[in-house]
C-alpha cells in the first residue's frame, strides 16, 4: 500500500507530466502556425507581451510585437523558410525544440542582398513557460554556417587558401 507521500509524489510527477506535454503541444503548434503558417495574428495564443527572446550576449527580441516583426523580416528575407522540430523535450517550465529552418535567400537579411542561395540550419531554442505562454526564449543556431551558405563569408581556414 502506498503511504501518502508516495501517493503525493504521484500525484505531483502526473501533474509535471501534464503540463509539460501540455507545454510541449503548444510549441508544436506555434511553430506551425506562426513559423511555418505565418499567422502572426496569432502571437497572443503563444507568447506573452513582454516575450524575450535571447539571440545572443548582445541582441534580443523584446515583446509581442517586436516578435512578430522579426518574424515578418524573416520571412521576407527567405519566404519559402520551413521549419521542422526534430525534437521536442519537456520539463517543468522548460521546453526545449531542436529544429531544422530550409529555404532560399530571396530578400534583405540583417543587410546582406538576396544571393538566391539555398540554406538548411539547426538550432535549439529552450523556451520557459508560464501560464500556457512562452516568456522567455534561448536560442542558439549556426548563423555562421548560414552565413557560410550563402556565400557570404568563407569557411574557417579558406582564406589562407585565397593568396
Amino acid at each position: 500500500m502506498k503511504t501518502q507521500r508516495e501517493a503525493s509524489a504521484h500525484v505531483d510527477r502526473s501533474e509535471q507530466n501534464t503540463v509539460a506535454e501540455r507545454n510541449k503541444n503548444l510549441m508544436r503548434r506555434a511553430i506551425e502556425e506562426i513559423w511555418n503558417g505565418e499567422k502572426y495574428e496569432n502571437l497572443d495564443k503563444f507568447i506573452s507581451p513582454d516575450f524575450v527572446v535571447h539571440l545572443s550576449p548582445d541582441e534580443e527580441i523584446q515583446g509581442r510585437e517586436a516578435a512578430s516583426q522579426f518574424y515578418i523580416q524573416l520571412r521576407k528575407a527567405f519566404p519559402d523558410i520551413h521549419f521542422t522540430i526534430r525534437d521536442l523535450i519537456a520539463e517543468n517550465d522548460r521546453v526545449v525544440t531542436h529544429w531544422v529552418a530550409e529555404g532560399t535567400h530571396q530578400g534583405e537579411y540583417k543587410g546582406i542582398p538576396p544571393t538566391g542561395k539555398k540554406f538548411s540550419l539547426t538550432a535549439i531554442d529552450i523556451d520557459r513557460m508560464v501560464d500556457g505562454l512562452a516568456v522567455e526564449c534561448w536560442t542558439k543556431f549556426d548563423e555562421l554556417g548560414l552565413l557560410q551558405q550563402l556565400g557570404v563569408t568563407l569557411p574557417p581556414g579558406e582564406e589562407h587558401n585565397m593568396r
